[in-house]
């Protein structure tokens, strides 16, 4: 495994964030009702013709299979801190993801209390703040199997991803047979994709043979699944049908993470270069901040423009056809532009996080990256100046001598090198 940074896992990652953002963009109907009430819906349900092409949009197996590479390429550099520290890794984490999650959170709880105070209706609000916060369920699972990526990883090297994949893809069955429990569903479904990608950063599935393998064999497990075990058609919930491949994730959702984890290892070659992208770059330095902010960015546009320029084709109206799905295509622009003019300004207050107190460094003890302190002696006495990062001279005004009183004068680094030495002055 190498720990050079692969700039097709960058361009996989970015893949899986604009394919979670377009397709919620493209989903999300929000509906005015005549009683002033915002509802939600969805055009899937008035085109079902509509509802296959969900799967190319449904990209959250790839965001898990870019999560488990490069935790396992983290997982496998040599430590450069104490165990102790190392386990600590986590909970870095958790409050790296604190400030952004807290700050979404806390400014949709004071919107919420405005409205409520200004009379806006409460299913309106329940409504948009259920899409805000929806997004957010798949920290519980990212989490957990990245504390777990060291005993995953250890597993997979052992045994191989089959077997591990195949025991998540157990728990999903067995759930969709109405023997599940949610957490642990999203856990076991999304390990599958994970594990693929700590078998990928561990060069243990390669080759056309193998991608076309998993691709070939998760594509038609979700034809199968759809034609003969009556599993909905559409890969994301359409309200009204009473079951969904997403909520939680069903065996379908597992058999497509499979199929494109195939097409990545088939596909690499050529999106390392499109890694490479300037914009990609831009996406993947961004896919937090872009993650948490899209659904909130589509609801302020569509109120925004409602509120001034009344209803439009593609917002505010009833996604009753191809019509609407064509007017909301020519409005992505506009949510694109403002989801980024968003995110510039949540990067420019970037969360403080407590740093650990420095301990002090006993004398003679070398940090590392940083060589031993010598201590400059006049008559074998020590002189009070030493040598810090980077050269720098210290040095205290006077130093004690038996019989004499010295005047110690400190000179700067970049003097020359004939001056470069402490003068000493006896009076």
């Amino acid at each position: 495994m190498t720990a050079r940074r692969d700039t097709g896992i960058d361009a996989v990652r970015a893949i899986a964030i604009a394919g979670v953002v377009v397709g919620h963009w493209l989903v999300t109907a929000l509906v005015l009702g005549d009683d002033g009430v915002l509802h939600v819906r969805s055009p899937l349900a008035a085109l079902p013709a509509a509802q296959p092409v969900s799967w190319l949009l449904q990209t959250l197996g790839l965001f898990f299979l870019a999560g488990g590479y490069a935790a396992a390429v983290s997982a496998a550099r040599p430590r450069a801190v104490p165990a102790t520290r190392d386990r600590r890794r986590v909970p870095r984490r958790l409050r790296a993801l604190a400030g952004p999650v807290g700050a979404l959170l806390g400014l949709l709880a004071l919107t919420l209390t405005a409205g409520a105070l200004a009379g806006v209706p409460e299913e309106t609000l329940r409504t948009v703040g259920k899409l805000v916060v929806s997004p957010l369920w798949f920290l519980l699972p990212f989490l957990v199997l990245t504390a777990l990526v060291r005993p995953i990883a250890r597993l997979v090297r052992r045994t191989g991803p089959a077997p591990v994949a195949a025991a998540g893809a157990a728990v999903v069955l067995a759930a969709d047979l109405g023997y599940g429990f949610l957490p642990t569903t999203l856990v076991a479904a999304w390990a599958v994709p994970f594990v693929l990608g700590v078998a990928l950063a561990q060069g243990r599935i390669a080759g056309r043979a193998t991608g076309l393998a998993l691709l070939a064999g998760g594509a038609a497990t979700v034809v199968a699944l759809i034609l003969f075990a009556d599993y909905p058609a559409s890969a994301v919930g359409v309200p009204g049908a009473g079951r969904s491949n997403l909520d939680p994730p069903s065996l379908a959702a597992v058999a497509l993470a499979v199929a494109q984890a195939g097409a990545v290892v088939l596909l690499r070659p050529r999106l390392r270069r499109l890694g490479e992208l300037t914009a990609v770059r831009a996406l993947n330095g961004a896919a937090l901040p872009v993650y948490l902010w899209h659904q909130a960015t589509m609801i302020s546009v569509t109120v925004v423009v409602g509120w001034l320029a009344g209803r439009r084709p593609g917002l505010l109206g009833t996604p009753d056809g191809w019509g609407w799905a064509a007017a909301r295509l020519a409005w992505l622009p506009l949510f694109a532009v403002a989801l980024v003019v968003v995110v510039l300004v949540a990067r420019t207050v970037p969360p403080r996080v407590a740093r650990p107190a420095a301990r002090p460094v006993p004398p003679g003890v070398a940090l590392p990256g940083v060589g031993p302190r010598p201590i400059r002696t006049v008559a074998d006495r020590p002189s009070g100046q030493c040598h810090g990062a980077g050269g720098r001279g210290l040095e205290s005004a006077m130093v004690p001598v038996p019989g004499r009183r010295l005047e110690v004068i400190a000179v700067r680094d970049s003097d020359p090198p004939s001056r470069s030495r402490a003068a000493v002055r006896s009076r």
